[in-house]
């Protein structure tokens, strides 16, 4: 390993001649850091991408981009944070407003136990720190939603604190950076990844330097094709030296995604709204413990693979306490879902639909106009099914 007192040596030469098995210990060398943060700071404040949660990085605003961010994509999440921070500006905005107004913002994100837990932080944090965001590590970590690196992501970025944060895009700058061959996945690339982070940040300016790494991974150090040639540090980069890039970090074992099929059924009501003109149609707020909890969607089966139409509506018929005749196949709409690949068959359907407090499902039933599910957050194929409608009422064909 290289000493601080060897600085003029060439970092690319060094690297040269220096080989492991598994990993570089080139990280350890302060002097390597040192440049490594120097290097990737400057490029930072050149080339980083002007965001909205790097304006006035407050711990709140900085919180609900981070969990926005979460497993979504950056160019998804600006325009739902944008209207996110309009509605709910403040902490106390947030946990004042009703589970379903902040799933309604929320929806088209996905994973939307995100959304839930950001609603009960908020709760907690009025409940016990008086509407403001907790700024000590404890505390933070306490949240619902929050974990490692959340916490050390809105702790440095927003307050400045030295913490080291280690998300998708660092693990692959890092993994890169002295060549770890091993998927991050395994706990002992999980450990040295962190060990890692931490010695890098600077004494000051963390939360300016994990960004910047972030941003090198999403920007940069791809990965697919990393683009090595505009790298503001590949000089000093193991897997460069050694031309890795391509094959580092480890690959990750693939998810095997099972298929399926499910049913969802469309049931208008013989009561129609107001005029007459606008049809009302049975949807339920799916329950608690399921795919989409809390959000409404047509009835629709999400718990077994039904090979036929028939089966899955009696299967629903004796859940719920209805009586379905099957009319036609109105779409199919494919989708996956964590570990399977739906086929989704939407069928009409007629029944005489008993009073609320007959049905079986201990979460709500409702009649609602197309127009009303305009306001209620709604799963994704919850809302293809009630765009279909709204298309083929109009007389336009559904895309």
């Amino acid at each position: 390993m290289r000493s601080a007192s060897t600085a003029s040596l060439d970092f690319k030469a060094w690297l040269e001649s220096h080989d492991s098995p598994e990993h570089d210990r080139i990280w350890l060398d302060s002097t390597w850091r040192a440049a490594v943060r120097r290097d990737l700071l400057r490029w930072f404040r050149r080339e980083s991408r002007d965001l909205p949660w790097r304006v006035d990085s407050t711990p709140y605003r900085v919180w609900v981009s981070e969990i926005m961010l979460q497993q979504t994509q950056v160019a998804t999440v600006i325009d739902y944070y944008h209207r996110f921070m309009k509605s709910f500006p403040t902490v106390r905005d947030l946990a004042d407003a009703s589970e379903q107004t902040v799933l309604s913002h929320w929806e088209g994100l996905g994973y939307y136990r995100r959304a839930r837990s950001l609603h009960a932080a908020a709760r907690k944090i009025v409940d016990e720190h008086e509407g403001e965001f907790p700024e000590t590590y404890p505390e933070v970590l306490a949240l619902p939603g929050v974990g490692r690196y959340t916490a050390g992501a809105i702790l440095s970025i927003a307050c400045g604190q030295r913490l080291p944060i280690l998300e998708g895009n660092t693990q692959r700058v890092f993994s890169r950076w002295v060549a770890n061959r091993a998927p991050v996945t395994e706990r002992s690339a999980t450990n040295l990844l962190w060990k890692i982070a931490e010695a890098m940040l600077p004494a000051r300016d963390a939360g300016a330097f994990n960004q910047a790494a972030m941003e090198l991974g999403a920007l940069v150090c791809r990965p697919a094709s990393p683009d090595c040639s505009s790298c503001p540090v590949s000089k000093y980069c193991r897997a460069s030296s050694l031309g890795l890039q391509e094959v580092i970090p480890g690959k990750v074992k693939q998810l095997k995604y099972e298929n399926r099929k499910e049913y969802a059924f469309v049931i208008p009501s013989l009561e129609r709204c107001g005029d007459g003109k606008e049809p009302r149609y049975l949807i339920r707020s799916l329950p608690e413990g399921g795919r989409w909890a809390g959000l409404w969607d047509f009835p629709r089966t999400t718990e077994e693979n039904y090979g036929n139409v028939g089966d899955a509506s009696k299967a629903l018929s004796d859940e719920a306490g209805l009586c379905l005749e099957v009319k036609k196949k109105l779409l199919t709409i494919q989708h996956a879902v964590t570990r399977f690949r739906i086929k989704l068959n939407v069928y009409s359907a007629k029944c005489e639909l008993p009073r609320s407090s007959g049905l079986k499902v201990s979460r709500p039933w409702r009649l609602a106009t197309l127009r009303e599910m305009k306001d209620l957050p709604m799963s994704v194929t919850g809302r293809k099914i009630a765009d279909y409608l709204a298309n083929e009422s109009s007389g336009r064909e559904y895309a």
